[in-house]
């Protein structure tokens, strides 16, 4: 069984903070709905769990409504590893396999969210990822750089981030048992050694972060129809 954990309980802080931006629309739907549409027309996800802000509980009930796969709702955390940990807490008992996404990245797609499970599937994680291709600066704190990074080898790391339920699971478990902060899925696993696997991205998989991705958001929302 493959469980999705689709998170909506950020601050949206650099959004102007206040405001849930899982809830501002675009083209006569929310940015939440976006993602949660494709994850319910993904054929291989049978079930999804969402992560809410506590203060949106009644607007993500009845937006969840709408979705057959929808299975639980819970809290979010002060930090996303805490969040995530309270999704996973909600999975189905059978889950063998499940798929981690930031409800803003509203462009994701099902043959994407598949992909990743495949990899998780065959490999342990599969995580959606880019290649890095702008000339990448280290600077110190006077904004001087310091030198020019390799970028053959880098990659920006998106959602869904797929791992089987159990190594998942162990990954956070030691995370919180050492008392460090993560920031994604990826980072938990490596914590255990585990190999960590990319799937390529073949489109831009945007995250609404500032006011202005809400403009591109729209602009690529209207040239897929």
């Amino acid at each position: 069984m493959v469980t999705a954990i689709v998170l909506a309980a950020g601050r949206s802080t650099r959004m102007g903070g206040g405001i849930n931006k899982q809830f501002l629309e675009l083209l006569g739907k929310p940015i939440l709905w976006y993602s949660l549409t494709a994850f319910e027309q993904c054929g291989a996800v049978n079930a999804i769990v969402i992560v809410r802000r506590p203060d949106c509980a009644e607007q993500t009930e009845q937006l969840a409504r709408g979705f057959k796969k929808v299975v639980a709702l819970t809290d979010g955390g002060v930090e996303r590893q805490n969040s995530v940990w309270n999704g996973l807490e909600k999975c189905p008992t059978n889950t063998e396999i499940v798929a981690v996404h930031d409800g803003a990245r509203l462009l994701v797609t099902p043959q994407l969210i598949e992909a990743t499970i495949q990899s998780a599937r065959t490999h342990g994680t599969g995580i959606a990822a880019t290649k890095v291709v702008d000339t990448i600066k280290e600077a110190d704190e006077r904004r001087t750089i310091l030198r020019t990074v390799d970028r053959t080898k880098l990659w920006a790391v998106q959602t869904p981030q797929t791992a089987r339920y159990e190594l998942l699971r162990r990954a956070y478990d030691g995370v919180f048992k050492q008392g460090v902060i993560v920031t994604d899925e990826a980072a938990a696993v490596e914590r255990l050694g585990e190999p960590v696997r990319l799937v390529d991205t073949p489109f831009l998989n945007l995250k609404i972060t500032m006011p202005s991705d809400l403009v591109v958001a729209e602009a690529l929302l209207r040239v897929r129809g």
